[in-house]
């Protein structure tokens, strides 16, 4: 009797090369998601596939990571090991987040539940990273309180900006069109504050809550600022269709 040779399951290595291959183009990316976040994703994508994790579980576990790193940040009072545990926990969380949709990818197991998923994920941290930041103040700070005003106008500033890019991708694919965007490493280093990694690393100077305060308070203004021109790009691009 003929024995049929099987082929050897793809491994770490294999995976890698594979979302190496058909790594999307960073035309628009802010710098750190385009030359850290993904390349860090990619990594932890392949070993997610090697170890037969489903997109789904890497969503839950990127999700995790965020919410221990804040329920730090209000539980513990601001010092050097807790204000660098929030800023790894909710960086590592950004890899997660990007490795899910590539983990979907290389096993085939896209689907419009783990896009649903993950959008949802992203729709209720992208909120609470800022309203942690209004609740810690309170709670260990209060004579900062200009800290927790100024983290609420970022918290609506953010969800506005999350939907607005959301929708807009939607809207612009139902209508048959596609979202270009201007490439290059100039483009990439001038996004560089509206980066998520960049939020997330901010968090390191919670030791320091009024040092925390101008950093945190500057990502703001450039942030509101890059908002509004976004958000009035989008909406003339959608109304010229």
């Amino acid at each position: 009797m003929t024995e049929v040779a099987t082929a050897p399951r793809p491994g770490f290595r294999d995976h890698l090369a594979d979302l190496t291959r058909a790594q999307k183009s960073g035309a628009g990316v802010p710098a750190y998601t385009r030359w850290v976040n993904r390349r860090l994703a990619r990594g932890v994508a392949a070993s997610a596939a090697t170890l037969g994790l489903s997109p789904n579980a890497v969503t839950m576990i990127s999700a995790g990571l965020s919410a221990i790193g804040l329920a730090i940040m209000v539980v513990v009072e601001p010092s050097w090991w807790s204000a660098l545990a929030t800023a790894a926990l909710l960086a590592a969380g950004y890899v997660f987040d990007s490795a899910d949709g590539q983990v979907a990818r290389l096993t085939g197991t896209s689907s419009p539940a783990g896009e649903w998923l993950d959008h949802v994920v992203d729709a209720i941290r992208t909120p609470a990273i800022h309203l942690t930041v209004a609740i810690a103040v309170l709670l260990h700070r209060p004579d900062l309180i200009w800290l927790a005003v100024i983290a609420l106008a970022f918290t609506l500033m953010s969800v506005g900006q999350f939907m607005s890019q959301i929708l807009a991708e939607q809207l612009v694919r139902n209508s048959g069109g596609e979202s270009a965007e201007a490439s290059g490493t100039r483009k990439s280093l001038m996004l560089l504050p509206t980066d998520t990694g960049v939020l997330c690393w901010s968090f390191a100077f919670w030791a320091a809550p009024p040092v925390f305060l101008v950093v945190y308070g500057a990502l703001f203004v450039i942030n509101g600022v890059h908002s509004a021109a976004s958000m009035r790009r989008k909406y003339r691009k959608l109304a010229s269709r």
